[in-house]
């Protein structure tokens, strides 16, 4: 049997992060087994179990995925609508990015219900963490350069502020009443233009 090239083994390590997406979005983690994903894609559970350790792995690699995506989308639209006029626009824009995934079904299976499960809320926390804490941080400080917010409550607004936006992700994962990202940004706008 030939060996197979680096590109077919990129291939379908994509192939699998793809096909666990699908079933870990539709069925959920814990109704989707190895045996599934490897039967979708023809594959044996050694060629799985070469690219990624453990089901929780790959699982792993769909939620970052996801979450990558949806900070990389939140940093272009505050990139996008930076203004010297209204400072707040910039991380506002950010923010309603994450609100919008937080009402997409992928991101909300996914990250928002399976993720706490899969990693214990800790777990999800640190890994969250990583990435959402910079991103809120930094348009925190941003307000404190332009004189907003003070200087000495950067850190702890921040961790108000993420823990926020969090909060309204799982609200709007578990599909509260009367609960909406139009109705949770308008809310949070008001309610970062009053930090001081």
């Amino acid at each position: 049997m030939p060996r197979r090239s680096k590109a077919d083994a990129k291939k379908t390590r994509e192939q699998l992060i793809t096909v666990a997406t699908r079933l870990f979005e539709s069925k959920g983690y814990a109704d989707t087994t190895v045996k599934e994903i490897c039967l979708d894609l023809g594959i044996t559970k050694g060629a799985l179990f070469h690219h990624f350790k453990s089901k929780e792995d790959l699982f792993f690699e769909v939620w970052t995925r996801l979450q990558v995506g949806m900070d990389s989308e939140a940093r272009d639209a505050a990139w996008a609508a930076r203004s010297r006029a209204r400072p707040y626009d910039a991380f506002l824009a950010g923010c309603k990015v994450y609100l919008k995934y937080a009402t997409r079904q992928d991101y909300q299976k996914i990250v928002l219900i399976d993720g706490p499960a899969v990693f214990g809320l800790k777990g999800w926390y640190e890994r969250d963490h990583d990435l959402g804490a910079r991103n809120v941080h930094a348009g925190i400080r941003y307000l404190a350069k332009k004189g907003i917010v003070a200087e000495h409550r950067v850190d702890a607004l921040a961790v108000m502020v993420q823990s926020s936006l969090n909060g309204a992700g799982f609200a709007l994962a578990r599909q509260e009443p009367g609960i909406t990202a139009d109705s949770v940004y308008e809310a949070f706008e008001s309610m970062v233009k009053a930090l001081r």
